[in-house]
């Protein structure tokens, strides 16, 4: 588990690092879902999501001697930018081990960082190859079984209670459980009252299913287009802090959640990805729970869609 001290040492590490994203309320929303509605928009974070402020964290929390040959990282999504990002930043070289169907835009975007990419047939081979570099001298970043990983995404939840202190819901989507963990953390430590409502897509609901059966499950696959939530399974670590804060996964169709993207897009001119899209479509059907005096903050965790991405989806 970690605690409030860890998160706060987290953003004494990273600030200056990282942004402070801002958060924007919405009357638009407010109207649609009958409550105060703002939007946190981590999507316009370095590397296009949250990911750089847990990567920051691990790799600075390592003496410079201990850091080896460089970062090693697997990652299909978002992760993969980040470490090369800090990689880059910080003078390391960087390999990230790709799914072979990993979007085009992603392998672009994180060779233009400077990492090596090598592609995989798929994400468990990625990470049974990770012990391979790691016994060659490289620092594994996991992209959320990590404590440090996991207090530097939290630093995401500071910022939304000190920018709304009276907030009462906050809705966030679960990849592997790090990023909701680390952020419900934070909020429910300055504010024990907050709701934190979790969002998965269909194809994609590695927490939902652990939640059900009390432990990790494994996906044989990843169906959704919300590729960015597609870990293969929560961590014992993440189930527990799920278990410990949450009041409910909700689990919504792709379909919903590309409407909301487009909504979203159209009406607050943001694009967002189908995983962070999916807090509103969420929050649809989470309507009832909310009252006119609720201020709820929807949580936008990156927006590295691709434009043929975009062009691609069907209502």
């Amino acid at each position: 588990m970690i605690g409030l001290d860890d998160i706060r040492g987290a953003r004494e590490r990273i600030t200056g690092r990282v942004a402070r994203t801002p958060l924007v309320s919405s009357a638009t929303l407010s109207a649609r879902l009958g409550a105060q509605v703002y939007l946190k928009l981590e999507l316009f974070q370095k590397t296009g999501s949250f990911k750089v402020r847990g990567a920051f964290n691990k790799v600075l929390s390592i003496p410079e001697k201990q850091r080896g040959r460089g970062l090693v990282a697997v990652s299909g999504g978002n992760h993969a930018q980040a470490v090369a990002y800090v990689g880059r930043r910080l003078g390391l070289p960087a390999v990230i081990l790709m799914p072979q169907a990993t979007p085009r835009n992603y392998i672009e975007a994180t060779r233009g960082y400077g990492a090596e990419v090598v592609l995989v047939p798929n994400a468990a081979e990625a990470f049974e190859k990770v012990a391979g570099y790691e016994s060659q001298g490289w620092t594994s970043i996991h992209p959320f079984d990590d404590p440090l990983v996991m207090a530097g995404q939290g630093t995401v939840g500071l910022e939304i209670v000190e920018d709304v202190p009276d907030v009462t819901d906050v809705v966030a989507s679960i990849g592997g459980g790090g990023f909701i963990g680390g952020v419900a953390t934070a909020v429910k430590s300055l504010n024990p009252g907050v709701r934190m409502w979790g969002v998965e897509t269909e194809g994609a609901d590695a927490m939902s299913k652990a939640l059900a059966q009390g432990k990790p499950v494994q996906l044989s696959t990843i169906t959704s287009i919300a590729r960015t939530l597609g870990a293969p399974s929560v961590s014992a670590g993440t189930l527990a802090l799920a278990q410990k804060h949450l009041e409910s996964v909700t689990v919504v169709p792709d379909t919903e959640a590309v409407s909301a993207l487009r909504f979203l897009l159209e009406r607050a001119k943001v694009l967002t990805e189908p995983a962070a899209s999916c807090t509103l479509a969420a929050a649809d059907r989470l309507r009832d729970r909310f009252r006119p005096d609720s201020l709820v903050v929807l949580v936008l965790c990156g927006g590295n869609t691709g434009v043929d991405d975009v062009c691609g989806y069907r209502m």
